[in-house]
């Protein structure tokens, strides 16, 4: 008897529903092109900076430690982690903005969003099965997906949705999670890449109180900042792990490890996953300063620029002209709104292909 054969008899699946549902995330192709989707720097920039692909790893990774120390299901947030981002347009948030502004300019109130788009990719865009649309995830992803971000209430869902999901209540706690893990994960490596690019310093980032803390972490440890990348590194550890105890130190008291969801918290109630007050008052102040001198740097801005214009022009060009779209698009005309399958299409660009698209449809 073959080996496979024998343990399928045994158990038609071997994984619990939420790895399950991690595993065809993995395996998507949404998921594949995050590679090549920006995160801060475009992803030609160089191999050493992060992509939305990486990024969606290290949440991972820390929703994970932190999921595993509470006692709650760390498959359910793995799979949440690896999948929130996969409705992200080319160009980071730039690109999502421009996308929103185009639908909006044509009378499209819904606009675009991508936590919503993340869940459409799972829910409807991927077609992995021949009678039904989908990656067929367990609700609790489905719901993790939608809600991970706080607050939870979106103007922009249609109204089945909304009913379905429950807006008026918390996420499970693994979402929460998640979301938390997002942010650790963003600023440290946006701060690591920021640095190595040489546009920003960590003298530029002294006026954060957090940083002059993990700053005289790494300094105790006897490694200069001359030492660019080990300082880099172990500067990003003691910040990655400063924010992780704390955030397990303040949240671990507040969390049931007899109950995995909580999707009967009112939304107004305290969270029970977060930091203490004063050092939620120190990572405010932190994303300012990130915002102000890496996010708003002129060299930033001019490539989201032309990104934004690259979203802009491929959108009226497909308006103008719908016999550009794939075959796979273009077969859905008719059956629904033109203006929802450019929009699907361009999300799924990476950079580099919406810079290319952009210029062969203008013939530059």
């Amino acid at each position: 008897m073959n080996p496979s054969d024998r343990f399928h008899k045994i158990d038609a699946d071997f994984r619990n529903p939420y790895a399950r549902d991690r595993d065809r995330i993995i395996h998507s192709g949404s998921f594949r092109k995050l590679e090549y989707k920006t995160q801060v720097f475009l992803n030609q920039e160089g191999d050493f900076f992060r992509t939305r692909l990486t990024h969606s790893i290290e949440v991972s990774q820390i929703a994970r430690s932190i999921t595993s120390h509470l006692g709650l299901n760390e498959s359910l947030a793995e799979a949440i982690a690896l999948a929130h981002d996969l409705g992200h347009t080319p160009f980071g948030h730039i690109g999502g903005d421009a996308l929103d502004e185009c639908l909006k300019h044509d009378g499209h109130t819904n606009g675009f969003e991508h936590n919503f788009q993340s869940f459409r990719v799972v829910s409807s865009i991927e077609k992995r099965y021949k009678n039904f649309s989908g990656l067929n995830l367990t609700f609790a992803t489905l719901e993790g997906i939608l809600k991970h971000s706080y607050p939870y209430k979106k103007s922009f869902l249609p109204p089945i949705i909304d009913e379905q999901f429950n807006f008026g209540t918390h996420p499970s706690i693994e979402a929460m999670v998640v979301d938390r893990a997002d942010e650790i994960a963003y600023m440290s490596h946006d701060i690591d890449d920021g640095i190595n690019s040489g546009l920003i310093s960590f003298d530029d980032l002294r006026e954060s109180e957090l940083i002059q803390e993990i700053l005289e972490k790494v300094k105790n440890e006897e490694i200069s900042e001359n030492e660019d990348e080990m300082f880099r590194y172990r500067f990003s550890s003691h910040l990655i792990n400063h924010l992780i105890y704390s955030l397990l130190e303040h949240s671990s008291d507040k969390v049931d490890n007899s109950r995995i969801f909580s999707a009967c918290i009112d939304s107004k109630s305290e969270l029970p996953i977060g930091f203490d007050d004063v050092l939620e008052t120190k990572i405010k102040k932190l994303k300012k300063i990130l915002y102000i001198k890496l996010y708003q740097h002129k060299k930033i801005v001019i490539k989201m620029y032309a990104g934004k214009q690259s979203i802009k022009g491929i959108y009226k060009g497909l308006i103008e002209e719908e016999k550009m779209l794939p075959k796979f698009y273009y077969e859905q005309l008719g059956s629904r709104e033109k203006h929802r399958i450019i929009a699907d299409y361009i999300a799924s660009m990476s950079d580099r292909y919406a810079f290319s698209f952009h210029n062969e449809m203008y013939g530059r």
